[in-house]
């Protein structure tokens, strides 16, 4: 189960295995009240905090997308404006991750996107 929108900063806590597993101890319960034999199913479980995520595969903040997809975040403004285009200061050098418009998920649009712009570059 992925849990999207945890608080990277908790109000007077710290993400500790407590405060992690009362987390997912809430979640599950919650989903339980809908689906009533759900907890039974749990098996097993990994619970990682936007620490963990950060700290284990270097997302800034633990979000997969690399930023939020808020409108202070998208179009020109993503990552950056002088990088919006796909292309960085760097030649040759192209953005084609979460971080990029339209944002991460899974429609490939962010690579797609930068293929075309290295094309049109190579074109030249």
């Amino acid at each position: 189960m992925f849990c999207q929108y945890a608080p990277y900063h908790l109000r007077g806590r710290a993400w500790s295995e407590e405060v992690k597993n009362e987390m997912a101890d809430r979640i599950i319960a919650t989903v339980t009240e809908f689906a009533p034999n759900f907890a039974g199913a749990v098996l097993h479980r990994q619970v990682l905090s936007p620490v963990d995520i950060e700290q284990r595969y270097g997302m800034p903040n633990g979000n997969i997308f690399h930023g939020e997809i808020t409108p202070d975040q998208l179009f020109s403004l993503r990552p950056a404006p002088e990088c919006s285009r796909y292309r960085t200061p760097v030649a040759g050098l192209y953005l084609c991750g979460s971080g990029t418009h339209p944002g991460g998920g899974v429609t490939g649009a962010p690579g797609h996107n930068a293929a075309k712009a290295l094309l049109s570059d190579w074109a030249k």
